[in-house]
């Protein structure tokens, strides 16, 4: 196994997870309760979802930064 290949695989499992990761976000979107206010009226974050946020970040960094590496040939 190449480190090319291993960088690839890095970027399709990254890639998967982050989309499983998204999906699994719940919606934070106004939509017209937020002409109101009432879209901040239940606006608590729970621990899980503060986990949930950074590992989506954290995924997401990887994934960029293995686009770059691959894209860029440096492997």
């Amino acid at each position: 196994m190449t480190v090319n290949q291993l960088v690839e695989i890095i970027f399709v499992a990254s890639a998967i997870l982050l989309i499983v990761l998204v999906l699994l976000h719940s919606p934070k979107g106004d939509g017209l309760g937020g002409l109101s206010g009432q879209a901040e009226l239940f606006t608590s974050t729970k621990s899980a979802e503060k986990n949930l946020n950074r590992i989506t970040w954290g995924l997401g960094l990887i994934f960029i930064s293995s686009t770059i590496v691959l894209s860029a040939g440096w492997v």
